[in-house]
């Protein structure tokens, strides 16, 4: 039975080949009749003849050449229905069937479904024109095709006037999936985007970026090609060439589509809805369409081999489309897999991690140069585009880098080998402190003790000295808001402090030592101690508090560095810093001046000398600092503050007490009562004698001039006699001045010491 039929079949293509179409009924390929009749659309022949000249009038032509391979999957189609009429399945209902050939054009497979459409049991085939075709009965239930996607899209949009069933077994446009453009439209085959989809992912699994593609001129090709190119862009693979060839050709060495057949039961009333949502068993796999009219299957990946001289497909793997997986079944094909890997299809060479793509001239991203990332930038991956930037707050890179590096935090840290050596200094001050503190109490009520102001004086300078040096260890280590707001006041105040103390000295060894008796005035109106040393402390106090409440220095991150991180402390404000130190070298100023006009005293009682050079001292150490702590940064910038600290306050020490210390250790027969007395008897004697002669010569100057203003008019035995005269008046008038000075003067400063 089945042999007649394929005979019968036979016979009538070959005779639709060789006659013109005279009736609608000479170009369907088969037919049967039926309660339920099914329509199909096959590409039995490829195309249909042409003509030279334009179509003249709107007749159907004759079709050529003959596909097997359709013929064979419309065999299947009228074998499946037999199968379903020979069973007891539709018991009392018999399934039809009416096939068009419609030879790979549009034209031909819309003709046939307009038939499709015409009006059930009518004697005329027509198609009513209907605001609703709910109740409306058409020649066929459901539509078998097309194969071609471009002939199935254009079908589709016919037959959506009646929302007929159409299942597509070849049709796999993309576009197909839009439920609001084609409504009625199933298929058996997945979409095109997932076939494209697994082209990109078999190109990137083999390590492609180097394609050429081959399409053919219809919706089909032309929809596929711009879903590859777009998915390969994403990807980074690169189109090297584009072919589009005719869409129709026959070639005998393609290997025979496998055609999937509908295995449904098709019911005469809502067969969209029951189509939609049928299920069914192939090969122990479950199978269904889903929201967009696509069945849940995959494709088969083939490998074309070319063996002594013949063309071999040969299947690798089954890509599944939900999973987006390849399958591999066996050994030999993961084999094959793995040879793709060795076929070079790049276009340049890929960059490594630490490198980005810089694309040169040519018009294809996949032709490039590889170039290293800069410093505070990476990449971690090959193939990159850009290289990523590293946080340069937190994170740092070097060239060519493959990841950042977190920036070390560095500080003046405890165990630094200059921070130790300071801190050493520091200790080594105190202990200077200490042991010249103790010096004075022993020997307490010394000369040299008491005319350096006294036990409590020395104390208080001490003790700003000692501050001095303590306040070096809050310069050390890791730098907290108190440490920071410490460091500076504790020194301001104290240093403050101690330069007040020895102005205060230095005023009372110029008001001791003094003979000019304007000066000695001036000196007794200003000179008040204790309101001075308070005075002057209580300035930098106030400077101090107003920094504290409206700039106060503060932790910083300073992050200029490439490679780390400096905690420091921020002074808040420089104004505030700098008036700080200002101060300090104004009183400082002062201080020299009063010193240095007091610098020629008796020479075991002469410590303004050594306070000029203290200060002296001071000046040579904070001069520099200003544009070496203006220019420096970095950990070792707290260092630099240390060290003019440690300069300054060692020179003051030295300057003020060894002097005193090595009077009282080494020369203690001058550290007595009565050589003090002696000495300061012989400098008043001295500083007398000195100040009678000045008198003296200034009365004998006066005298000269007004004895030489008579003589002026030639007589000189005159002006002789009278210079005879000058001489033992002006040498009595000394030694009347010097026995006149030295019973006053001395006896006058031995009271006031």
């Amino acid at each position: 039975m089945a042999l007649l039929i394929v005979l019968i079949m036979c016979c009538v293509i070959i005779l639709a080949t060789s006659q013109p179409c005279q009736n609608p009924d000479d170009f369907v390929a088969a037919t049967s009749p039926g309660h339920i009749m099914i329509g199909g659309l096959f590409s039995i022949h490829d195309k249909m003849l042409s003509s030279e000249d334009y179509p003249r009038r709107p007749d159907i032509r004759k079709c050529v050449g003959f596909e097997i391979s359709t013929f064979l999957q419309m065999l299947a189609m009228i074998h499946s229905i037999e199968m379903i009429n020979n069973s007891t399945l539709l018991s009392g209902v018999k399934l039809g069937y009416e096939i068009y050939d419609t030879c790979t054009e549009v034209t031909v497979a819309m003709a046939a479904a307009l038939r499709f459409l015409s009006k059930f049991n009518c004697s005329r085939e027509i198609v009513e024109f209907k605001c609703d075709y709910s109740s409306y009965m058409p020649r066929v239930k459901a539509v078998i095709g097309a194969g071609y996607s471009e002939i199935s899209m254009a079908v589709s949009r016919i037959l959506t006037l009646q929302l007929m069933p159409q299942v597509s077994y070849e049709s796999t446009a993309e576009i197909l999936s839009d439920k609001i453009r084609f409504p009625s439209f199933l298929r058996t085959v997945p979409s095109d985007s997932y076939q494209t989809k697994a082209m990109v992912h078999l190109i990137q699994k083999s390590g492609w970026n180097w394609v050429g593609i081959i399409t053919t001129d219809d919706d089909y090709g032309r929809q596929a090609l711009n879903t590859f190119v777009i998915q390969t862009m994403t990807n980074n693979v690169c189109i090297a060439f584009k072919e589009v060839i005719p869409a129709f050709l026959s070639d005998d060495t393609i290997e025979v589509r496998i055609n999937q057949t509908l295995e449904t039961i098709i019911a005469e009333t809502h067969l969209l809805d029951v189509l939609k949502n049928v299920t069914f068993m192939d090969g122990g796999k479950l199978f269904h369409f889903d929201a967009h009219g696509d069945i849940n299957t995959g494709y088969e990946v083939v490998l074309w081999k070319e063996i002594n001289g013949h063309m071999v497909v040969t299947k690798m793997a089954q890509y599944d489309p939900k999973h987006d997986v390849f399958t591999v079944t066996n050994q030999e094909s993961k084999n094959e897999f793995r040879n793709l890997k060795q076929i070079q299809s790049k276009c340049s060479k890929e960059c490594s991690p630490g490198q980005m793509k810089k694309t040169t001239k040519s018009q294809h991203t996949c032709c490039y140069e590889c170039v290293n990332c800069p410093e505070n930038h990476y990449t971690n991956q090959t193939d990159m585009d850009h290289c990523l930037s590293c946080n340069n707050e937190t994170h740092w890179a070097p060239v060519k880098s493959t990841m950042c590096f977190e920036k070390e935090v560095e500080y003046l840290s405890w165990n630094d080998p200059l921070a130790i050596l300071l801190l050493a200094l520091s200790l080594l001050g105190i202990m200077f402190v200490l042991a010249v503190g103790i010096i004075f109490t022993r020997n307490l009520n010394t000369p040299v003790v008491k005319s350096s102001g006294g036990l409590m004086v020395c104390y208080v300078i001490l003790l700003c000295h000692f501050l001095n040096f303590a306040s070096i260890g809050f310069f050390v280590g890791e730098p907290q808001d108190f440490t920071c707001k410490t460091r500076q006041t504790l020194f301001g105040v104290s240093f403050t402090l101690c330069i007040s103390c020895i102005l205060t000295k230095s005023l009372k060894i110029l008001l001791a030592f003094s003979f000019d008796p304007k000066l000695q005035n001036f000196l007794k109106c200003i000179y008040k101690p204790v309101p001075i040393i308070f005075t002057c402390t209580g300035i930098q106090v106030v400077i101090c508090t107003l920094w504290l409440i409206f700039a106060a220095p503060a932790v910083e991150e300073n992050m200029s560095l490439t490679k780390v991180i400096i905690l420091e402390c921020g002074e808040g404000s420089l104004l505030a810093f700098g008036t700080m130190l200002g101060y300090i070298a104004i009183l400082a100023f002062i201080c020299f001046i009063f010193a240095y006009k007091g610098r020629k005293l008796p020479e075991n009682y002469n410590e303004a000398k050594f306070i000029t050079f203290g200060m002296l001292i001071y000046f040579i150490a904070w001069i520099p600092f200003i544009p070496v702590y203006a220019t420096t940064f970095g950990k070792y910038l707290p260092a630099v503050e240390i060290i003019v600290i440690l300069t300054s306050n060692y020179g003051i020490l030295c300057c003020t007490f060894f002097p005193k210390c090595y009077v009282i250790l080494c020369k203690q027969d001058t550290n007595t009562k009565s050589a003090f007395l002696n000495m300061i008897y012989s400098y008043s004697s001295h500083s007398a004698d000195s100040l009678a002669m000045s008198r003296a010569s200034l009365v004998s100057t006066n005298s000269n001039i007004t004895m030489a203003t008579p003589s002026s008019g030639g007589q000189p035995a005159a002006w002789q006699k009278s210079k005879d005269l000058q001489i033992p008046a002006c040498a009595h008038t000394r030694k009347e001045n010097a026995t006149s000075a030295s019973k006053t003067w001395p006896r006058k400063r031995t009271s006031s010491i």
